[in-house]
């Protein structure tokens, strides 16, 4: 145990000296990161809210299933329901829907106006509430395929064009997280080079007493994945502060900024894992850059 601390001890002195040693070149290598990672952060929680909302948006879309004349609602409410992309139905009878439009049309006569039509002309409608939006087209292509429908209607164009959004976000996010992931290792690799170059002849000794490779090489290690978690820790800091600016901007909002707020929220799992993210990416991230510095040594 003893000769483990001791062991530990070296390396987080020896770490903390490369770091005295980078000087401005470490506030270089952290900023970097943190820009990385705070552009990362804010790209996957505005991912994760498109989600959201995406879902939240698809759970009001609604599929309206009209039923041939001849057939009745009951017919298949219940194969209807089962099916795993629908989140809620609702019936509306062609007596219930016909009821509705003589009021509508300001007609006090009910029986009248069915006599002189000869009968309601209208059939019967399954409203179908699917869980995304993203499911929408297909769960209207199967619904089509039941016997007693005759027609499905839905916003296909608004749901395309959500489906789209989404997609892009994903894409932009990916770009960005290439370029400065790239951008962020050159940095680190810069300065950990520069670091070593400054310590050469202490590096020379001590591979003329005989330490290995790993042992002289572990703090320029430490300390390149040191720049990606304090990168790490600064994005996330500045994330978490915009966020409860945000939410308390929309706190007070009317109903339709409410439902977007809702949208925007979080879930506790995404609430913890996004710093376990951005910490494990910018240590990630320092580590390779430590690693390209050290295979040119």
């Amino acid at each position: 145990m003893f000769k483990f601390l001791t062991k530990l001890d070296y390396l987080l002195k020896e770490t903390f000296l490369g770091l005295h040693r980078g000087g401005w070149m470490n506030w270089a290598a952290v900023s970097t990161v943190a820009v990385l990672l705070f552009l990362f952060g804010i790209s996957l929680q505005t991912s994760w809210q498109v989600e959201k909302l995406l879902n939240q948006f698809g759970s009001q879309l609604e599929v309206s299933v009209y039923l041939e004349p001849t057939e009745r609602a009951e017919s298949i409410e219940t194969l209807v329901a089962k099916m795993p992309q629908v989140a809620a139905i609702k019936t509306i009878t062609k007596e219930q829907a016909w009821t509705q439009l003589v009021q509508e049309m300001g007609i006090s006569d009910l029986e009248g106006a069915t006599q002189q039509l000869n009968g309601n002309p209208l059939v019967d409608e399954i409203k179908v509430k699917a869980i995304n939006s993203e499911v929408v087209p297909d769960l209207a292509t199967q619904l089509a395929k039941l016997s007693a429908v005759d027609t499905v209607q839905y916003v296909d164009e608004a749901v395309r064009r959500i489906a789209q959004l989404h997609r892009s976000l994903n894409w932009v996010t990916l770009t960005i997280t290439i370029i400065l992931t790239l951008t962020a290792i050159a940095v680190t690799s810069i300065t950990i080079r520069l670091v070593l170059m400054a310590r050469r002849r202490e590096i020379e000794i001590m591979q003329l007493v005989g330490a290995t490779s790993t042992w002289i090489y572990l703090p320029f290690i430490l300390q390149g994945i040191t720049f990606g978690i304090v990168g790490g820790a600064i994005a996330w800091s500045f994330i978490s502060l915009i966020q409860q600016f945000v939410n308390r901007f929309l706190a007070n909002q009317p109903e339709f900024i409410q439902f977007l707020t809702n949208g925007l929220q979080l879930s506790s799992l995404q609430i913890l894992l996004l710093p376990v993210i951005l910490l494990s990416f910018g240590a990630t991230v320092g580590l390779i850059g430590s690693l390209f510095a050290l295979q040119r040594a």
